[in-house]
């Protein structure tokens, strides 16, 4: 089974990230996640990113940093999400294609539905919260 490559960003600003809600009728439809998007072959995950966030959220990342890798086989589908955290970017992030989008505070992260995939994202997130 292929694995698809993802690269996603955790988008922060002091406590609160950047989520939006995948369109329903996609893969893990109606679920809250970070954005982000598939990496193209002739794309860095740096560069997928910057591209992604900006077609989705009209963003420009001026800075971003790995934060996390993660493989999950959802059954129909393998995934590699290479995490980046976007501490800068130029622009107000909002959804350019319609999505649902808010920014949350870390602590309520867990009252989100997310794809399982997700879920080693938040308690990250939250346990370097509290460190």
């Amino acid at each position: 089974m292929k694995i698809v490559e993802v690269a996603v960003g955790v988008i922060k600003v002091a406590n609160k990230i950047y989520i939006s809600k995948r369109a329903d009728d996609l893969h893990q439809g109606g679920k809250w996640e970070f954005p982000g998007g598939k990496r193209e072959a002739d794309e860095t995950i740096e560069q997928a990113l910057a591209r992604e966030l900006s077609e989705e959220i009209g963003i420009q990342v001026t800075k971003q940093s790995q934060f996390m890798l993660i493989e999950h086989d959802y059954g129909d589908k393998k995934v590699r999400l290479d995490v980046r955290l976007v501490e800068a970017f130029k622009g107000e992030a909002s959804h350019q294609e319609g999505q649902l989008s808010q920014w949350v505070d870390i602590n309520q992260l867990d009252q989100f539905t997310f794809p399982d995939a997700n879920q080693v994202i938040i308690h990250k997130l939250q346990r370097e919260q509290l460190a």
